[in-house]
């Protein structure tokens, strides 16, 4: 994977292609960002920039042979390690057993979740693990010479799998063989055991940016700019959230959030109540990801009426402006918006949709009640 592939992530991007070239990339490096920011494909992409025969100031070539190898991930150099289980009984769980239908997944699925990759291994309810054998097995193959007489990589994907057999590892962390890197790629630091946390450099990813997501987006597939923009605001700086988003909206979710305000703002009961039965109709994931939009268009008039800028465009700007220009409180805002998170906690909960999004309309009436406010219809 080039580096120009991963979404986002520009900084840590630039800061390790700069240690690289400064001789100052550390031999167990760990690279830490939650759920969907990217991890692993950064791991990658700083893998095949250190194997690249031809590589510039910002990425790898991509044409060489060393990077042909590595973004199909069979480079004789480059090492996995990842959480698996015991392919049949009485046999350890090891990553060797699971080496082809890893490459396979990782390269349909880069941003891929443990539990996905799990699932892709028929695991069930079994829990994935990565083994004493499996540390031992690390050890052993490090200890031997490079098979391309250069550089040595091992990629430990979610060493949060890691239990307290990691510790056979602490040696080969402290003292690698010479040309040798660990690349530990995680999403939560709480559950890596302390004696690796403190022997490694720690690169933290934050989550990818509204615009980041959106231009890959758009980029990558064929879809409406406020589709992917919705989508990108939703995932909570995820990408394979934001795909999923994508994949579930499957309209655009700002008619029908401005028609249900108009409903409000002039307390149509008539409306309400069409309202509340079309989303009756909708699934549990559309009914969550459209009460998830309503709250970031109320988060977005809070920060536009306070700096009076705003990152929306079109429709959606517009009612942010007319929206923050109305007398509503600042507290009946932020009521709307815990009472909004309120109802999405009970419908996640299996809670009946139409008597809870019945009683949210309700309450947002009474939330702007004797406020003077304009109608939002264009």
């Amino acid at each position: 994977m080039l580096f120009s592939e991963v979404v986002g992530q520009q900084t840590a991007k630039n800061n390790l292609i700069k240690m690289w070239q400064q001789n100052h990339l550390p031999h167990a490096l760990l690279i830490c960002g939650q759920s969907g920011a990217g991890s692993l494909p950064v791991s990658l992409a700083l893998a095949q920039y250190i194997f690249c025969e031809h590589r510039t100031p910002v990425d790898a070539c991509g044409h060489c042979a060393s990077c042909v190898k590595v973004a199909k991930m069979e480079h004789a150099d480059l090492h996995f390690s990842f959480p698996s289980i015991a392919p049949k009984p009485g046999v350890k769980a090891m990553s060797k057993h699971f080496i082809k239908e890893f490459r396979d997944f990782i390269l349909k699925k880069p941003y891929g979740s443990t539990f996905d990759w799990l699932q892709n291994i028929n695991a069930e309810n079994k829990q994935g693990n990565i083994t004493a054998e499996e540390s031992r097995a690390i050890i052993e193959s490090l200890s031997l010479k490079a098979y391309e007489g250069g550089m040595k990589i091992l990629i430990i994907w979610r060493p949060e799998y890691l239990g307290k057999e990691g510790n056979m590892l602490l040696k080969l962390i402290e003292e690698p063989p010479a040309n040798t890197i660990i690349i530990f790629a995680a999403e939560n630091i709480e559950n890596i055991i302390p004696t690796i946390l403190s022997r490694t450099q720690m690169v933290k990813l934050p989550p990818i940016s509204i615009a980041d997501i959106t231009n890959k987006l758009l980029s990558s597939s064929a879809v409406d700019t406020r589709l992917a923009q919705q989508a990108a605001r939703l995932s909570e700086g995820s990408y394979p959230e934001a795909l999923r988003l994508l994949s579930d909206v499957a309209n655009d979710l700002f008619p029908q959030t401005r028609n249900w305000f108009n409903m409000i703002f002039t307390n149509n009961g008539i409306g309400l109540s069409k309202f509340v039965e079309d989303f009756a109709k909708m699934g549990r994931e559309q009914q969550k990801n459209m009460l998830q939009y309503v709250i970031h268009l109320l988060e977005a008039t809070i920060h536009h009426r306070y700096t009076n800028t705003c990152n929306l465009i079109d429709d959606e700007l517009s009612f942010v402006q007319k929206l923050a220009k109305t007398t509503i409180s600042f507290e009946s805002l932020e009521t709307m918006i815990r009472e909004i998170a309120a109802t999405m906690y009970h419908i996640e909960r299996n809670a009946h949709a139409k008597m809870q999004v019945h009683a949210l309309s309700i309450k947002m009436v009474y939330a702007i009640q004797n406020k003077q406010v304009s109608s939002l219809i264009n």
